[in-house]
């Protein structure tokens, strides 16, 4: 994730980068835990997931035990009982994915970015009754917890791509939002 990535026309990361990502989509996705584990209460594969995600953030290493948990918070989000319940373990999936952006130009990594938050969002509103304004309540949460460093990673990618559903608006939304944040100094 160096020089490679910028003279094959890509983006450049640096591990830190990756972390500051990683801490911000871990974020979103731990606000939706309960939803999943009101689900399906013996299941801890999302929690797994976060816990990964929240190591790899602090320090810890990308590796086999990241890419494993988020394997199986997408296997118990098959499993959910309820939309809502779904989309949180999504969540907690793409939260340990997150760590996973790859430095490729393309508007479609974004959602490596936001998709926790989104995925977070839409299980919220889905918990409340498919309530749009818990959703976005959870989007405007989101946008005011990004640090400067992970704007400046969004920054680097174009725009969120069109389509993708509710959870499609919801990456647009995030997207829209922290790309119009400023930040003193």
């Amino acid at each position: 994730m160096t020089g490679d990535a910028e003279d094959a026309g890509g983006i450049v990361l640096s591990k830190q980068d990756l972390r500051e990502v990683a801490a911000f989509a871990v974020a979103c996705a731990e606000t939706v835990l309960a939803v999943f584990e009101a689900d399906q209460p013996d299941d801890a594969r999302p929690r797994a997931a976060v816990g990964a995600a929240w190591e790899f953030a602090r320090g810890g290493e990308r590796g086999r035990a990241l890419r494993e948990t988020a394997s199986a918070a997408l296997k118990a989000a098959r499993s959910a009982e309820s939309e809502a319940g779904r989309e949180a373990a999504w969540a907690a999936m793409s939260a340990a994915g997150s760590a996973y952006l790859h430095p490729l130009a393309k508007a479609t990594q974004v959602r490596h970015i936001l998709g926790a938050g989104a995925y977070a969002a839409r299980a919220a509103e889905l918990a409340a009754g498919d309530d749009r304004e818990v959703g976005a309540a959870h989007v405007r949460w989101a946008v005011h917890r990004a640090t400067p460093a992970v704007v400046d990673v969004l920054r680097r990618y174009p725009a969120a791509p069109r389509g993708g559903g509710r959870v499609g608006e919801l990456i647009r939304l995030l997207d829209d939002g922290l790309r119009a944040l400023t930040f003193p100094g």
